[in-house]
């Protein structure tokens, strides 16, 4: 039987925040207390926080390892375990990673490698080359013409365990700005005015023959499996009024004040970028992390791209907004993700629970994570 003590720590519960001792027996929390443990093996956190791991519920960071440069293609299970390793520094212990199932350029490297990138994660995990516990969030582009067929081959895999419904068709969403939208995919792709123009036109077309189809597949399937199921860039109520339709839990990076508030009103919980939150603003010019914040309808953050940011700015709910006290702004990256997508055995310090635990130091400048513990081993 196995046994770890914390001591001298600011432990940080769902709603409260005690200075004592937490104790780990086989993988889970066995006792709580508020007073210091005199255990010589006890490991003394010099009054830094022991938080949760951290519940990641949509990064696309494997792409970049898939991908690190355009054109070059990494070894896949390498990709995977090179993610891994910056995400578990992070202070993930969950991650849900995110695969998009389709893409607006039907060459791109994600649609390439879709298969490839799920069975490398699930090769990984069998091989216990992973230091977090991995599971897959499928990024369902409706307006793909080959969508359902790719989705069907991958439903059944054990580690899916979420799909979001996304719409990337230019001039709404999250591009309504045709602007932003030129300024992102010409970038991206290289391409000329002319050729945009006919990319955008493309796009437009697609949507119109595919996304409806399309949408009714992902929430049916959803429905059959028992997925957790996500929204992505709604900016209307009237897209809010058709994911509550849909079942849908979690409204991913609404783009609009009226989306995002329509959303948490009806009871999703919404998600929004760290980046968007540790830069001050959205990459693509929609509504502000802050600013829902400021109003308290920030409800899950995810790192998105930067797997760091995740802690980093749930410390920044905590230091900038008085709505958001420690406990509360923990539960964004924590508890709260965990619960919509019905993993009840962790996301909290609490009895009884998963030891996914991370030692903090909060510097003034930028939260510090010291070590991390995933079902009681250490794994950074």
């Amino acid at each position: 039987m196995s046994e770890q003590v914390f001591t001298n720590a600011k432990i940080v519960l769902a709603d409260e925040v005690i200075n004592g001792t937490l104790c780990v027996r086989d993988g889970k929390i066995q006792d709580i207390s508020d007073r210091n443990s005199s255990l010589s093996s006890a490991h003394d956190l010099n009054k830094d926080l022991l938080l949760p791991g951290l519940v990641e519920l949509h990064t696309d960071n494997l792409e970049k390892h898939m991908t690190p440069r355009p054109k070059t293609e990494w070894p896949s299970v390498a990709a995977v375990i090179s993610h891994d390793n910056q995400v578990a520094s992070a202070g993930i212990t969950t991650v849900f990673d995110a695969i998009a199932v389709g893409d607006v350029n039907e060459g791109s490297s994600r649609v390439k490698r879709l298969e490839e990138m799920v069975g490398s994660l699930v090769h990984a995990g069998k091989e216990n080359l992973l230091r977090a516990d991995h599971l897959i969030h499928l990024r369902c582009e409706v307006s793909y013409s080959d969508m359902a067929p790719a989705l069907d081959k991958l439903a059944n895999n054990t580690l899916v365990r979420m799909l979001s419904v996304m719409d990337h068709t230019p001039g709404q969403r999250q591009f309504v700005s045709l602007e932003a939208y030129y300024i992102y995919y010409q970038g991206k792709y290289g391409l000329s005015d002319r050729e945009m123009k006919r990319f955008i036109s493309d796009r437009q077309d697609d949507q119109k023959k595919y996304s409806s189809s399309n949408r009714k597949h992902v929430v049916g399937t959803a429905h059959d499996k028992g997925f957790a199921l996500a929204s992505h860039d709604d900016a209307t109520s009237s897209h809010v009024a058709e994911a509550v339709s849909d079942g849908v839990t979690v409204a991913e990076f609404p783009t609009t004040l009226e989306a995002a508030k329509s959303s948490h009103n009806s009871g999703l919980a919404v998600m929004m970028g760290g980046p968007n939150l540790v830069r001050g603003k959205s990459h693509s010019g929609n509504i502000s992390a802050g600013a829902l914040a400021k109003d308290g309808f920030l409800d899950i953050i995810s790192s998105d791209y930067v797997p760091h940011s995740l802690l980093h700015a749930a410390m920044l709910l905590y230091n900038n907004f008085e709505n958001y006290d420690l406990p509360r702004s923990v539960r964004t990256v924590t508890k709260t993700p965990a619960e919509r997508v019905g993993l009840t055995d962790r996301g909290e310090i609490a009895l009884g629970k998963r030891a996914d635990l991370i030692h903090v130091h909060h510097s003034s400048h930028h939260p510090i994570i010291k070590s991390v513990w995933r079902e009681g081993h250490r794994v950074s």
